[in-house]
């Protein structure tokens, strides 16, 4: 397992701030239902670019230390934690105890990737 060097660390805060705009992205539009699909489409495009420009360096940065499967790891975890925030607070869903199995399930599985 990678130490917690800034080569270590600044991949997570950034996968995280990437994932911010990624689930604003991809379900803030949700919320706005009334709004025509093509402006749910150009808006999300335009959120996505900023996703972009942190989860590259975040990747490339992060492959000093982490193999490609433990980032993409590490970014699924993060989703599922950004996600579940999301829904709650910005979508006004309530997670159900099996959402919060599931998503453990999920992060019981990812564990086995940075298993030695």
């Amino acid at each position: 397992m990678p130490s917690f060097s800034p080569a270590a660390l600044w991949p997570i805060l950034l996968l995280s701030l990437s994932n911010i705009f990624m689930t604003f992205a991809w379900y803030g539009h949700l919320k706005y239902k009334t709004s025509a699909l093509w402006v749910a489409i150009l808006a999300s495009w335009g959120i996505a670019f900023f996703e972009y420009c942190l989860a590259v360096p975040a990747n490339r940065i992060g492959a000093e230390v982490y193999s490609a499967a433990q980032l993409k790891t590490i970014q699924e975890v993060i989703t599922l934690i950004v996600f579940s925030g999301f829904s709650v607070f910005f979508l006004k869903e309530s997670l159900t105890i099996n959402h919060v199995i599931g998503f453990a399930l999920i992060a019981a599985g990812a564990a086995f990737v940075f298993r030695a």
